[in-house]
Order: structure tokens, then C-alpha cells, then sequence
């Protein structure tokens, strides 16, 4: 065959260093823009970005050719230079280490945008380490909770 035909949908989700409420309601809207375009940018196709002030959801198309850490590294490299260069956050801003990534059939896309659409509705319910452990359940991935968290 003498083309590549892909449909692989990711959410990644990953935390504020030592999960501090950070990201505040003025700038988040330029953050998930900055990281809708980095993604664009690396080739893949942004679907939606949102989180809470200590935590993001990012939902993308990815291409074959790139790789999950990679992509990663790009975002949280260039939205933490994007952020401490605007010296939008109070303090030094950084991700933590570690993240989340989970993989989507195209039937679930509308449900996994609304999901990260509404996270304020979600927090309101649930913290962040509740919703974290509850994907790791869900989607079976073994994991220790001692290191989870920074």
C-alpha cells in the first residue's frame, strides 16, 4: 500500500508541579491556544485543551510518525518557556515529570470533548488524584500511588 492512513486519538493529561493551582482563569485560555498550536505545529491535529488551575487535559489526532513522549516533552517544554517568559504565573511555573496518556476510537471523540470541556463541572465532584486514579482503573494500567504525585 503506498500510503499511511491513521486515526489514533490521545488525551493526555498531566499535573502542575506538585499539583499547585497555578494556571489561573486570566491566562488559561492563551495556554490552551499556545498548546493547541504547538500541536499543530509538531504536525497533529489539536481537538480540544482545558484542566483546572493545577492540572490539563490535552485531546489531539496524532500522526503516526511522531511519538507519544515526544509530543508530550514538546508541550510542557514549550508552554512552561511560554508561560515563565509572559510571567504569567506568580511563581516559577513547571510541569510535573510524569504523565497520563490515553488512546480513543473516533466513535468516542464528541464524548471524550465533553468531558474536557466541562472539567469544572467534574471538579466540582472530584480532585484531580480521584479523576487520575479513576483513568488508570478504567483504562487498566497498573500503577503504585506511592508515585503517582511529586
Amino acid at each position: 500500500m503506498p500510503g499511511t492512513f491513521s486515526q489514533i486519538y490521545i488525551q493526555a493529561v498531566f499535573a502542575v508541579k506538585y499539583r499547585e493551582n497555578l494556571i489561573e482563569k486570566e491566562w488559561k485560555d492563551q495556554l490552551n491556544k499556545y498548546i493547541a498550536g504547538t500541536i499543530r505545529q509538531l504536525g497533529h491535529k489539536p481537538i480540544i485543551t482545558n484542566g483546572m488551575p493545577d492540572h490539563i487535559h490535552i485531546f489531539f489526532g496524532m500522526k503516526p510518525a511522531g511519538s507519544i513522549s515526544d509530543i508530550i516533552r514538546d508541550i510542557k517544554s514549550n508552554s512552561t518557556n511560554f508561560i515563565n517568559d509572559n510571567k504569567m504565573a506568580v511563581s516559577h511555573f513547571s510541569w510535573q515529570q510524569g504523565y497520563g496518556a490515553f488512546s480513543y476510537g473516533h466513535s468516542q471523540i464528541s464524548n471524550v470533548y465533553k468531558y474536557i470541556e466541562n472539567q469544572e463541572d467534574h471538579h466540582k465532584k472530584k480532585t484531580f488524584k480521584q479523576e487520575y486514579i479513576q483513568f488508570l482503573k478504567k483504562f487498566e494500567v497498573e500503577y503504585d500511588e506511592r508515585y503517582l504525585f511529586d
